[in-house]
């Protein structure tokens, strides 16, 4: 036990810049190979072309028409036109600013894609970190226990201890083994989800060191910076832009349409050419689209304020945490920097000044409270990670 507390504390003071390394390399690599991303990426470029589509006139209309007459004198009758439409000038300019409001959305959802995949990477390889610890820690236990065992078992073969030492020892080194084995298989399964997000690429942590952990900006700066860049309130922003130009898009609609062409007629032996025009009397196709837009417009104002409302306190509120968590884990490190406790226990167990039973019991209180230590840390590197998922 001594061992491994010695190794925990060292594993939080000693060099984490190889951590860190590990880190930046395997977010470097989810970027690379994530399928989920590349399938986005795709998906954006099939966009950006698709709104990039209906900016322009529509196609002329070519028309020819053959009349039979049923006198001969009379003859046959033709007909023949070619006709262009157009929206009102002012349509097309319009049209061209929706469509680059919507492609710039395409690029904040890009990022709100990313920075989501990139955190939960982060998360399952601080995750792993803590696992990892937690396997020193059982192995530890297991070695020690088993030993135990063995020393109880050797006394009693000589008539020097009882077979109640021996069950209890053994019970408890079956505990430890379940713990073992569990930790195990949930590791097992931390590292298949990041090899799902890596692409499918292999991926094997074997780190016990967590990354280094910045001092964290003042809460006003944290949450002015963490706002300024929040995809997600960006997204909501160009909604609401994308709302007023569309507003404006409808509105340039209800404009008349124009079209006009070149019409040929021949008849009786006469021909007949000149131009075609015309022009749309706006008056029931755009009904109340106009009053529906402004509906909407006032709807994306109040989403965009409610989720700069909600979020800033999401982010008060994780900043508290940080912090609480910081003063926990100072008084957890200030109590297992002294391990004497522990050694005074084994000592007592093998003088005979205690028995296993009061060996046990004291012991586990130490164990929940290692455990507790090692939760606690693994917490404090996650919300950290989150408070600035933003530069993602």
């Amino acid at each position: 036990m001594k061992k491994i507390i010695t190794s925990l504390l060292l594993l939080a003071t000693s060099s984490i810049i190889s951590a860190q390394s590990s880190l930046d390399s395997i977010l470097a690599s989810v970027l690379k190979n994530n399928k989920t991303l590349a399938a986005y990426t795709q998906y954006n470029t099939a966009q950006t072309l698709q709104y990039k589509t209906g900016l322009t006139p529509s196609d002329p209309v070519a028309e020819y028409d053959y009349l039979f007459g049923n006198n001969t004198a009379i003859g046959d009758q033709v007909e023949f036109s070619i006709t262009q439409s157009f929206d009102f000038p002012t349509v097309y300019g319009k049209r061209k600013d929706v469509s680059e409001s919507n492609i710039a959305q395409l690029e904040f959802k890009m990022i709100a894609q990313r920075q989501d995949i990139l955190f939960d990477a982060e998360t399952v390889y601080l995750e792993i970190i803590y696992r990892n610890k937690l396997n020193l820690y059982y192995q530890d236990r297991k070695n020690a226990l088993e030993k135990l065992v063995t020393d109880f078992k050797t006394k009693l073969d000589k008539g020097d201890g009882n077979i109640l030492d021996v069950n209890k020892s053994r019970l408890n080194l079956i505990e430890i083994n379940k713990l073992y084995n569990e930790n195990i298989s949930t590791a097992s399964q931390l590292h298949q989800h990041l090899i799902e997000l890596n692409g499918g690429v292999t991926i094997s942590i074997s780190d016990t060191l967590y990354p280094v952990a910045e001092a964290l900006s003042p809460f006003e700066v944290l949450e002015q910076e963490y706002e300024k860049n929040d995809p997600f309130r960006k997204i909501l922003e160009q909604e609401k832009i994308i709302a007023q130009r569309e507003l404006e898009l409808r509105k340039a609609l209800w404009l008349p349409k124009v079209e006009t062409g070149y019409h040929y007629q021949g008849f009786l032996g006469e021909t007949y050419q000149g131009i075609h025009a015309g022009i749309s009397i706006p008056l029931w196709e755009n009904k109340n689209i106009v009053s529906a837009q402004e509906s909407y417009i006032a709807y994306t104002d109040v989403n965009l304020q409610s989720h700069i409302n909600e979020h800033y306190y999401e982010i008060k509120e994780m900043y508290e945490r940080y912090f609480s968590l910081t003063v926990s884990l100072e008084e957890y490190r200030k109590i297992f920097d002294d391990v004497s406790n522990k050694l005074l226990l084994d000592k007592a167990l093998e003088l005979g000044q205690i028995n296993v039973i009061e060996y046990f019991l004291e012991i586990s209180f130490f164990d929940d409270a290692l455990m507790n230590y090692l939760e606690t840390e693994n917490e404090y590197y996650k919300i950290i990670a989150l408070l600035n998922k933003y530069k993602l």
